[in-house]
């Protein structure tokens, strides 16, 4: 069973935007509605993108000429396209809100056309204990997410379908600086098959007030609930994050986002200040470094995620040795003590504090590694939950 929107979501969120109060039980939406709609002004926003379809170019099949963007290389049809309701091409392309109830409803079963397609490209991710989302995007099995859902370059994962089959992946690139990830699915285990993949939209173009669908598995995966849609609207957009009134939770990192016609315009990447107010991934990001991603490259600091272990080291020696340990910090907290000598961290080999210092900046904040080390000539083993670092600090 998939879990849908219904019209009082919709309701909910136009009445964000008119300042009408959204803490409100479903009887006084019913009420209120009947009174709102007709009423409500129409956005004088930036029109919207037009429904043609940008595609990213696999790794395997890109042209020579490197002149060219991977969103004009190769262009795939995709399988979420929903042709949109002729009521609803001014609110589409304006960031507008229904002026009828026959509008609005014309606008919810819109989305749930949207809602229903999406669900065979949007699948959980889990490496580990962690787990989160993302969306396949090519035939081949190229998967969007969100960096601190994928962790590291070349990391095992497992896909979950929305069926429940799980498929092995690897993760590719990340560019954690606006928290954009990639993985793949391994080859050879699809009969051949291409993988079911979402229409790939632009974030170019798209302004406050547009409708948005959002897809995931808000607390994970649950084979007896399956993939659910929030509807919402862009409340602001930047060209390295977007914000939206579709309400995630954790889980829900690294799903779709879609437009009203079925174009994928964002990846969610985590919870605002408020549960109503959400970031996501803009679409071109991804495109914009796609080469990057798809090499297995990893590179920046999403603001305010910076990860840190809370140590000092004595540079120069052919060990980490520690030299400090900061009050308070993530190593303190998992017993590291000065003079310990690190010489594992996770699956990384540590020769001296300069690795230690790469070795972490590699992880993410909340991540848990298992470190060994050295003291007074015993060998330990401690386990450690990677802080975050302010960027004020």
């Amino acid at each position: 069973m998939t879990l849908h929107s219904s019209s009082f979501d919709l309701v909910r969120s136009l009445f964000r935007w008119t300042g009408v109060p959204t803490a409100l039980t479903v009887p006084r939406l019913s009420t209120l509605a009947g009174g709102l709609i007709g009423v409500l002004v129409c956005s004088s926003a930036t029109p919207g993108h037009a429904q043609e379809s940008t595609a990213f170019a696999t790794a395997e099949s890109l042209p020579k000429d490197s002149t060219r963007s991977p969103a004009t290389q190769l262009r795939f049809k995709g399988d979420t396209a929903v042709s949109l309701a002729k009521p609803l091409q001014y609110l589409f392309d304006h960031g507008s809100v229904p002026k009828s109830l026959h509008e609005l409803q014309v606008l919810e079963a819109q989305q749930k056309k949207v809602a229903a397609k999406a669900i065979a490209s949007t699948v959980s991710v889990r490496i580990g204990q962690a787990q989160g989302c993302g969306a396949i995007i090519t035939p081949t099995g190229y998967v969007l997410t969100a960096a601190h859902v994928a962790m590291r370059p070349g990391t095992k994962a497992t896909l979950i379908m929305p069926n429940g089959r799980q498929v092995r992946a690897t993760t590719l690139g990340m560019n954690r600086g606006v928290d954009a990830g990639l993985i793949k699915i391994d080859p050879g285990q699809n009969n051949n098959q291409p993988w079911p993949h979402a229409t790939l939209g632009k974030s170019v173009g798209l302004s406050p007030g547009m409708w948005c669908v959002a897809c995931g598995h808000p607390g994970g995966y649950d084979d007896s609930r399956g993939i659910v849609t929030r509807v919402g609207r862009i409340l602001h957009i930047e060209p390295t994050k977007m914000v939206t009134d579709c309400a995630l939770i954790g889980g829900d990192s690294g799903g779709p986002l879609f437009d009203l016609s079925g174009h994928l315009i964002a990846i969610h990447s985590r919870i605002g200040n408020d549960v109503s107010d959400n970031l996501h991934i803009p679409i071109d990001r991804y495109n914009a470094s796609w080469d990057r991603l798809a090499s297995g490259e990893s590179w920046g600091y999403l603001e305010g995620f910076r990860p840190v272990l809370g140590v000092s080291g004595i540079p120069n020696l052919e060990v980490a040795r520690i030299a400090r340990v900061t009050k308070g910090s993530p190593a303190e907290k998992a017993g590291i003590k000065i003079e310990d000598v690190i010489s594992q961290f996770g699956d990384v080999t540590i020769t001296n504090f300069q690795s230690l210092t790469a070795a972490v900046a590699d992880t993410m904040p909340g991540e848990r590694v298992e470190i060994w080390l050295t003291r007074q000539g015993r060998h330990h083993r401690v386990k450690v939950e990677i802080g975050r670092k302010e960027d004020q600090e």
